[in-house]
């Protein structure tokens, strides 16, 4: 493993500071008295600055693999590590390279197609294969550590072990336990001692904390194998033995959002969204980085209901969007290092150029992509976009349920299951979407299918199917008969994404949203007639769905009749590859509807 630069610089520093005390207490003298008389009266004090990026997504650089474009956004946003990494050497400068860490809060390797290729295409798994793209470029910039995002085992474990391995920081995991032993399957913590010029070092104390859905959203790969305790359990385990093991500073990184909530409801014990609970809960914590939840917070403070303690919370924007800043004032009294103050902002990955070095570093990888994306795999008779995806029925949502459902007939068709109807769900992943007429690329069919979804198949009832669907419907806004239509107030109603509003195929059926939620839903068909309770069907289904996320009723309780472990994405691509073309007349139909009192809304 290269030396790193840093950790010998600090070594040697530590190393020279107990030189100079020694030499100190060999030779006392009426003038070191009257330095210590005066320091008595004048604390000592001292700054640092903690770092911090969240939910970076496999984004090195400001570019969109899905568009084939530089990033952009209604914002004005920029992505990626060499823009954060243009800050990080701008607050090294300001702050001196030994007064700051850099940590991360987790969901690294999945996201782009970028961190698809070295996954899949050309996996840093292979005998002598590629160094991840994200392992060099945080390696480059110098992370002191990260903890696991659930992302981080989209991919299996023998991805997630190769690229720690690769990792010249720890990848922390205090709440990710070998399901055997049940003892820490990653590092639970990091160490890190900070040189003052006062004499004694600050130790810093990173906890890394993940995210317990993943024993739901990632079962295929962690069953039997990992397990997922809550965020507060662990943190009131770890933190006293961090401040026994004489840390001055607890700071914790967390891939858990701040709301209390969860996706799964109460499919699991142990909340998703834990971050808030653990600074309110866990004495000894003094700065909490927040991950998972894709929302910028600057600042945020929680008391800590035993000691009455501010602690400071800060969750930088997604993708390398945002960096956050941690500003600690500490001073020395009663023989230790005392936090006085902490402060946290956010500084805007836009307001600086790509760092030249990882542009320059990861360029090679980077050409490559770009040339795999942009293979033709097919070709397409009329455009297809999913602009109007979250409130209409259209043609994109239905060449997703279309494969899918001939993905899961084709699976089931010489078995007992063969000659139940197939329906299929699909969510707008994307309202950017866009499948072009005539020539189709991997980037095209991939765009519209952004996440590492595979896919399944439930037996579910008519019954279910209707409890599902009204489930679904709570995604959008109640809007009155005589109200004024605006298609960007109708949805996400209750902060619902995009992703967990599934249209379903193989019913046709009609939302009324002047109605209130749980009862929206009419005019449920299949075949033409009215749906009967108890009949049965094939669900193609995604496992995420399937697995809990977005707690949709009956589904992670119903029989499982087949899964695959290859992401829906790569079925699309490949189902387009074999078909050679696309035709939406062939399967796009509109079969749900948004009404009004039984009047259609578009």
């Amino acid at each position: 493993m290269p030396l790193n630069r840093r950790k010998f610089l600090k070594k040697s520093a530590v190393t020279g500071a107990g030189v100079a005390i020694a030499g100190a207490a060999a030779a006392p003298s009426a003038q070191a008295a009257e330095a210590v008389d005066s320091k008595a009266k004048d604390p000592k004090r001292y700054k640092f600055t903690v770092m911090g990026t969240t939910d970076l997504h496999g984004n090195v650089f400001n570019w969109d693999y899905f568009t084939d474009k530089e990033f952009d956004d209604k914002a004005h946003n920029d992505v990626g590590l060499a823009k954060i990494s243009t800050l990080v050497n701008q607050i090294r400068k300001e702050k001196g390279r030994r007064n700051t860490l850099l940590i991360d809060a987790g969901d690294t390797i999945q996201g782009t197609q970028l961190s698809y290729y070295y996954a899949k295409v050309d996996p840093i798994t292979a005998k002598g294969g590629p160094v991840h793209p994200m392992a060099q470029a945080m390696n480059a910039i110098d992370y002191d550590a990260a903890a696991l995002g659930n992302h981080e085992f989209n991919y299996g474990i023998p991805v997630l072990r190769k690229f720690q391995e690769q990792c010249r920081f720890p990848l922390l995991g205090a709440n990710a336990l070998d399901a055997k032993t049940l003892r820490p399957a990653f590092p639970p913590y990091s160490m890190h001692r900070l040189c003052t010029p006062h004499g004694r070092d600050v130790k810093v104390a990173v906890l890394g904390l993940t995210n317990p859905g993943i024993a739901i959203w990632d079962k295929a790969n962690v069953q039997g194998k990992m397990t997922f305790p809550g965020l507060e359990e662990q943190a009131a385990k770890w933190v006293p033995k961090l401040r026994s093991m004489g840390a001055d500073v607890v700071i914790v990184s967390a891939h858990s959002g701040s709301s209390g909530t969860s996706s799964y409801g109460d499919q699991l014990p142990y909340i998703e969204n834990a971050a808030g609970l653990v600074a309110e809960q866990v004495p000894g914590i003094d700065a909490i980085l927040v991950g998972h939840a894709h929302t910028e917070i600057p600042e945020y403070f929680v008391t800590n209901k035993e000691t009455g303690k501010q602690v400071v919370l800060s969750e930088p924007l997604k993708w390398g969007q945002r960096l956050t800043l941690f500003d600690f004032e500490l001073v020395w009294a009663k023989g230790c290092w005392k936090v006085e103050k902490v402060a946290a902002k956010v500084l805007n990955s836009n307001a600086v150029e790509e760092d030249p070095k990882i542009v320059k570093m990861l360029g090679d990888e980077h050409t490559k992509v770009v040339a795999y994306v942009n293979q033709i795999i097919g070709t397409n008779a009329a455009e297809m976009t999913s602009v109007e995806a979250p409130y209409k029925d259209v043609a994109i949502i239905d060449l997703i349920n279309h494969i899918q459902a001939d993905t899961v007939k084709q699976a089931l068709a010489s078995g007992e299951y063969a000659s139940l109807p197939v329906l299929s769900q699909a969510a707008a992943f994307s309202r950017s979407a866009v499948i072009p007429a005539g020539n189709v690329t991997i980037r095209d069919v991939a765009g519209l299918y952004v996440f590492e979804n595979t896919l399944e198949a439930r037996l579910m009832t008519g019954a279910q199917m209707k409890a599902y669907l009204e489930y679904s419907a709570n995604y959008f806004v109640q809007t009155a008969a005589d109200a004024v239509i605006d298609p960007a107030k109708l949805t996400n109603a209750n902060g619902t994404p995009d992703y967990n509003y599934d249209a379903v195929s193989g019913l046709s059926y009609e939302i009324d949203i002047a109605k209130p939620a749980g009862s929206r839903v009419t005019n449920v068909r299949f075949e033409g007639a009215p749906l009967a309770d108890d009949k049965k069907f094939v669900f193609a289904v995604n496992n995420y769905r399937a697995n809990g996320g977005g707690n949709f009723p009956h589904v992670a309780a119903a029989q499982l009749l087949w899964s695959n472990s290859d992401e829906i994405r790569n079925t699309m691509i490949a189902w387009v590859k074999a078909k050679g073309s696309i035709d939406p007349a062939a399967f796009a139909s509109v079969d749900w509807k948004l009404t009004r009192n039984g009047t259609p809304v578009f």
